[in-house]
């Protein structure tokens, strides 16, 4: 006989069906390429008829978008939009975008916004470069803070108790031969990236990748979000670290303008 409640949902909620959809939306979130409704009742240990009534539900709702070839359902991009950081009511990545449109047509180079999202950067918005060869990521993919340029700027501007409580959570650990894995030299570029107003990335997170990074600050000096200039590092010398991370500070300005005014 099948069990109605899955174990893996709470059985003392006080809304089942709320329980059942949520456990469909994190499991689907658990498999890019989808489910069917059968693989998801064999998963979760939900009736068919509930799994069909969710499904149907959240795909009417735009929460899930059904693959005509297979039949399998995927999530959408509508629960990441209702999650897109607001700034006193404004859209961040709505006033940074022009900004960051600006510094790409510049450079040439991917122009990445990205947040704090509890111990590590997301990101939020993407404006990608023009080289034949160019860097790119996805929205919503999370990176460590401490191995990429946005990630260590937003670092360098949180209040010493916030930071102390993150470094205390953490465990640093190389992704390639130069990143900063300890906490010793990671508080040195931190002190650096604060003097400078920008931070570099020696190919930290990934080899051959260099990224040059400034905060988005708010009127308190808080960092709500980072800029970033993306690069293979044969296009991006040391040599042009201080000539970008200017225009990536200013760039930060410009957003912070529109988001503060």
């Amino acid at each position: 006989m099948k069990v109605e409640d899955p174990l893996r949902l709470n059985t003392a909620a006080q809304s089942p069906g709320t329980d059942r959809t949520l456990a469909i939306l994190e499991l689907l979130s658990e498999h890019s390429l989808g489910l069917s409704v059968a693989e998801i009742v064999r998963e979760l240990g939900i009736s068919q008829n509930s799994v069909f009534r969710i499904t149907n539900t959240l795909q009417d709702r735009a929460y899930l978008h059904r693959r005509e070839s297979d039949k399998r359902f995927v999530l959408s991009n509508k629960l990441f939009d209702l999650s897109r950081p607001k700034v006193n009511e404004k859209s961040l990545a709505v006033c940074a975008y022009e900004a960051m449109q600006g510094l790409r047509d510049r450079e040439g180079e991917t122009v990445q916004l990205l947040v704090r999202s509890g111990d590590k950067a997301v990101v939020l918005e993407q404006v990608g470069g023009c080289h034949p060869v160019k860097v790119t990521g996805e929205i919503g993919l999370r990176v460590p803070l401490f191995s990429c340029a946005p990630g260590k700027a937003i670092l360098a501007w949180l209040p010493d108790d916030e930071f102390s409580d993150w470094l205390g959570r953490v465990k640093l650990k190389p992704y390639t031969p130069t990143t900063l894995s300890n906490r010793k030299a990671l508080k040195e570029d931190l002190a650096k990236t604060r003097s400078r107003g920008y931070a570099v990335d020696l190919a930290e997170g990934l080899e051959g990748i260099h990224c040059i990074g400034a905060p988005i600050l708010n009127q308190y000096e808080y960092p709500v979000a980072a800029l970033t200039v993306m690069s293979p590092s044969f296009r991006l010398p040391e040599s042009e670290f201080e000539r970008l991370g200017r225009e990536c500070v200013q760039a930060a300005r410009e957003i912070q303008e529109r988001l503060f005014a």
